[in-house]
């Protein structure tokens, strides 16, 4: 996360605005009582097992949580996510495996419209790829039923899927043309690493007659929060994990878009995709694989 923040333009300046609380919900494989997000968990429940109190049994929830909005209290700021005054809202939806039955999902988003007032629900994070859940149909049930939270004002962020490199290969929630759909792209970092993140990024349509995925974010070898962390007498270890994917490019733009609402509050869900899509940084790449571009915070903010 040290290298990601740096490559977007993400500064500790820019993540100390404490004014406007603003929360994230995550629809995963749940959430592990890390010490860097302990103290951001609003609010979670078990749409798999029905249990009571946050756990992440897969670990691939955790890892997401902490990319949006760990605080980085055990690396002393090292590994802190994008937006470390942001809430966290939980919905385990995901089993051990990251696989996961339609009504879990569906009754998730239900129960983040129906607490987006308590909590500030302001962005929806779905890492969620193509094939976990899915056949056609039902991904145009998702993708209804996400859309609906859109107009609820929820910002709706979601992995590309990891599929590609072919063209028509985005996960069929994120052809969507309001949600905003996020590969993967590591600039200049891992470009001769054979299976960097970008070489299996979801893509767009070659004649597609809009942008998509919308936006682009670091994926590969990210290092966030381990649900396996535990402590013992010289502090903690296995605090923090390495994992690549489009599920990790995605809480990067979410948790990029918790600072720019905590910093333009009264702004809704068209302003803010305007402002994060027309502030990205051209990668020179086509759009079917970039959209907009790389996502810069710093940009995005002025």
């Amino acid at each position: 996360m040290y290298r990601v923040k740096k490559q977007v333009g993400c500064s500790k300046e820019l993540q100390c605005n404490r004014e406007n609380k603003v929360t994230i919900a995550v629809l995963d494989t749940g959430v592990a009582r890390h010490p860097d997000l302990e103290e951001r968990i609003l609010d979670f429940y078990d749409f798999v097992d029905g249990k009571k109190n946050a756990y992440d049994d897969s670990g691939h929830g955790t890892h997401v949580c902490g990319i949006a909005c760990g605080n980085g209290r055990i690396s002393e700021g090292r590994y802190c996510g994008m937006a470390p005054q942001a809430g966290l809202v939980v919905g385990k939806v995901l089993d051990k495996k990251g696989d996961g039955e339609l009504v879990s999902m569906l009754r998730g988003i239900d129960w983040v419209i129906e607490n987006r007032k308590k909590w500030n629900i302001r962005i929806l994070n779905v890492s969620v790829g193509v094939g976990q859940l899915m056949n056609e149909l039902k991904e145009k049930m998702l993708r209804e039923k996400l859309e609906e939270a859109w107009k609820e004002g929820i910002l709706v962020v979601c992995a590309a899927g990891n599929n590609g490199p072919e063209c028509g290969t985005l996960s069929d929630i994120g052809n969507s043309p309001r949600l905003i759909t996020v590969g993967c792209h590591d600039g200049e970092y891992f470009k001769d690493k054979a299976n960097r993140c970008a070489s299996y990024s979801g893509r767009g349509g070659k004649f597609a007659t809009f942008r998509k995925p919308d936006i682009v974010a670091p994926g590969t070898e990210i290092i966030s929060c381990n649900a396996a962390c535990h402590k013992n007498r010289a502090g903690y270890s296995n605090a923090y994990i390495s994992k690549s994917g489009t599920s990790m490019a995605t809480p990067i733009v979410s948790g990029a878009l918790a600072l720019l609402l905590q910093k333009y509050p009264s702004y809704d869900n068209e302003t803010a995709k305007r402002k994060l899509l027309y502030s990205a940084t051209d990668l020179q790449e086509p759009w079917y694989q970039q959209g907009w571009g790389m996502v810069n915070v710093e940009r995005m903010l002025e």
